[in-house]
């Protein structure tokens, strides 16, 4: 994987669901929470979430074939949809469904201190995972604000941590507040009210993810900054006069197709045609170094006008 697919945070967030989804499963079991289980539900989900994340990384990674000539790039945005549908069907939609179960049958929490101590940990457990998400997405945010960021990363990985750790926060504070009021009150209901907003939050959080990896599984072009550049760069050889049409596109991460008609001057020779679109294409990889797949058409302007 990339350096910038995240490979750090999504580790760091593997190690943190899995140690968390065995807390809560064991607190479950002592004191019978609906927010716990829903919770352990959730951090398992997750953590089958970064190792389909890491193996979309690592079968990305594969040579060019005969049958997929422009590479596998794309399985990571494959990957990343595949999480959004697991976070959508066994985090929230179960946490739905055991909410409204215990508030149709509520009880009251067993052994309180269990479900407690599992949620501060696991609370501790997240926010590390979260601050390396951060720390890492930082490096490649640039100016950017963090929604921005979460709709414009052409890698995946980290916008899918961010949202995933954000959830997960959220969430513990969501069942620690659902835990704590049936505690004080004895009311189990309170527990199946965390629950449900847990499950609500998480069906928000697959719907979004979804949103955004099948944007990029339809094929996103260059930013609009990225083009300005390849444009610029493209023109700045004296040979071309102009670019007439361009359209980029992301295969992978981190790799963009350039495919550009440029204007050239009428009386060049094939000789000099050639060096000009090697030269352009070098000027492009330079200024935009994802594009590494570039297609050029010489034209010749007047030709174009007059017709």
């Amino acid at each position: 994987m990339a350096a910038g697919g995240g490979t750090k945070a999504i580790v760091a967030a593997l190690l943190a669901n899995l140690s968390i989804a065995a807390a809560k499963f064991i607190a479950w079991a002592f004191s019978g929470s609906s927010s716990m289980l829903a919770e352990g539900v959730h951090s398992l989900a997750d953590s089958g979430n970064q190792g389909l994340l890491l193996l979309g990384g690592k079968k990305a990674q594969r040579a060019a074939t005969k049958e997929h000539p422009f590479g596998y790039g794309r399985e990571r945005y494959v990957y990343a949809f595949l999480v959004s549908i697991v976070l959508f069907s066994l985090g929230g939609l179960f946490a739905v469904y055991e909410g409204f179960h215990k508030v149709q049958d509520p009880h009251e929490i067993d052994h309180w201190y269990w479900p407690v101590a599992v949620l501060v940990f696991a609370i501790v457990a997240e926010g590390m995972s979260f601050r390396t998400a951060v720390k890492e997405s930082n490096e490649l945010r640039g100016d950017q604000s963090w929604w921005e960021f979460i709709r414009r990363a052409k890698a995946p990985e980290l916008p899918v941590i961010l949202l995933e750790d954000f959830g997960a926060l959220v969430g513990l504070v969501l069942a620690l507040f659902g835990v704590g009021i049936a505690i004080i009150t004895g009311n189990g209901v309170w527990d199946g009210i965390g629950t449900l907003c847990i499950g609500v939050l998480l069906l928000i959080i697959a719907a979004v993810l979804a949103v955004e990896t099948k944007s990029l599984l339809l094929g996103e072009g260059a930013s609009d900054a990225d083009v300005d550049v390849i444009r610029k760069a493209l023109e700045e050889g004296p040979d071309v006069d102009e670019v007439i049409h361009m359209k980029t596109m992301y295969l992978g991460p981190d790799e963009l197709l350039v495919a550009a008609k440029i204007a050239l001057g009428g009386e060049d020779t094939m000789a000099s045609v050639a060096r000009a679109i090697d030269e352009a294409e070098a000027r492009v990889r330079a200024a935009v170094p994802a594009a590494r797949l570039i297609y050029i058409e010489p034209d010749i302007l007047r030709a174009r006008t007059a017709s």
